[in-house]
């Protein structure tokens, strides 16, 4: 599915792939996070012949205009999980948010390891 919405501008469309690769690159950013890994093993077999793996790790549905993020992440050793989690969080929340001027209802973070 992808987003529509309308303003002053005209109709604007945004796919789900660009919100998870711009999700992704948000998460990147953030301090404490290594990787992200992909969901299953089907989105690890495509990983290996895509050329953009921004996405990688990101599930996102959206739904009556609000969005819906799932990441899954690699985190450094030593810092505090919850804490690096909530900033993970406020940072893809505020960042979609400016990004497609939508809802983001909840952003779940899965930490699938510790890297030291």
């Amino acid at each position: 599915m992808s987003l529509h919405t309308s303003n002053s501008y005209g109709d604007i469309t945004i796919t789900d792939d660009a919100v998870a690769c711009v999700a992704g690159r948000l998460a990147m950013d953030c301090y404490g996070v290594v990787d992200k890994i992909p969901r299953n093993f089907s989105d690890s077999c495509a990983d290996v012949f895509k050329k953009n793996s921004l996405g990688r790790g990101v599930k996102v549905i959206t739904k009556d205009n609000r969005i819906y993020v799932d990441m899954y992440v690699v985190l450094s050793f030593g810092l505090n999980i919850s804490a690096v989690a909530s900033s993970l969080k406020s940072t893809i929340k505020y960042g979609l948010e400016s990004f497609t001027g939508m809802i983001v209802d909840t952003v779940n973070v899965h930490v699938v390891g510790i890297k030291w």
